[in-house]
């Protein structure tokens, strides 16, 4: 097997590069990481200095790719499957690309600024920034409540990287600051997310995982 991914199961960022491998079957060697652990996390960083995954190694071209939009776009054009995450149309793509950032800049990072900020020490917290994050969210969430009527996925018809951005996203989210009671074309789409074989393949993987979770106690019963 030429691509080895390093990742973590409950990791956000990980669900999002793990969907379109489970989407198209794509054979890789999965190399789960612990950062808090110097032996495990070791090779990622001598890979990739940054220290932050996924990350994905192809020995047979000899190439470290980081960074989850990049990783999908090099899946598509050199580890390409029946499903393509990014069409050929330029001006599709960039609508995907457009939700794609979206989900991970608008969505991901306000939700993980709560959850960070449950992570820290009590006399550290930041209040502001919290409510600000979830000043964000509700911004997000009004927009795509707008951006998804009428469609199936996220940039259209078609299943695509703005998809596997998505699912994570929102699977958090909705954890830290709901949307379901308010928003209902998001809950519908989320449903669909969820239903995603790709998609319940990978909250499987993560369930031993959701302990470690800091919002745990708010993961969807259906989920556990």
């Amino acid at each position: 097997m030429s691509l080895i991914l390093y990742f973590h199961p409950l990791a956000s960022y990980c669900h999002k590069v793990l969907i379109p491998l489970y989407e198209n079957g794509t054979v890789f060697t999965p190399e789960i990481v612990d950062l808090m652990d110097a032996e495990s996390s070791a090779e990622l960083f001598a890979i990739w200095p940054v220290g932050k995954f996924p990350v994905i190694k192809d020995t047979d071209r000899n190439l470290v790719v980081p960074e989850t939009s990049i990783i999908i776009e090099y899946l598509d054009q050199f580890h390409a499957g029946p499903i393509r995450f990014i069409p050929e149309d330029p001006n599709e793509a960039r609508n995907v690309r457009l939700w794609d950032r979206f989900f991970d800049l608008y969505v991901s990072t306000p939700m993980q600024k709560i959850v960070g900020d449950r992570l820290r020490a009590q006399d550290t917290t930041d209040d502001y920034g919290v409510i600000e994050a979830r000043v964000n969210l509700d911004g997000a969430y009004d927009m795509l409540e707008s951006q998804l009527a009428g469609k199936q996925w996220a940039a259209g018809d078609a299943f695509s990287m703005a998809d596997c951005s998505a699912a994570p996203a929102l699977f958090y989210a909705e954890c830290v600051h709901p949307f379901t009671p308010k928003y209902p074309i998001m809950a519908a789409y989320f449903d669909r997310l969820m239903s995603r074989p790709s998609v319940k393949r990978v909250l499987e993987e993560a369930k031993p995982y959701f302990q470690y979770f800091p919002f745990n106690e708010a993961i969807p019963a259906r989920f556990l």
